[in-house]
């Protein structure tokens, strides 16, 4: 978890990820709204999202970041 997502640091997940990503990375995924998290449908579609990533998972490499729902 890192709450550095933006590109003002070298070691910022955003800088780090266009620089390692490779079509062979697995995505970065990132809960869009973390303040809903609370809410039991917005957990349920982010489960729901994670659940679809995983099983499809050789659908989504190398596409760096994810955002969920």
């Amino acid at each position: 978890m890192s709450a550095n997502r933006n590109m003002k640091d070298e070691d910022s997940l955003e800088q780090v990820m266009r620089e390692e990503n490779s079509p062979t990375s697995l995505p970065v995924l990132t809960i869009g709204k973390v303040d809903r998290l609370y809410e039991p449908d917005y957990r349920e579609r982010c489960a729901n999202r994670i659940v679809e990533i995983v099983m499809y998972i050789n659908d989504y490499m190398g596409a760096s970041r994810i955002f969920i729902p």
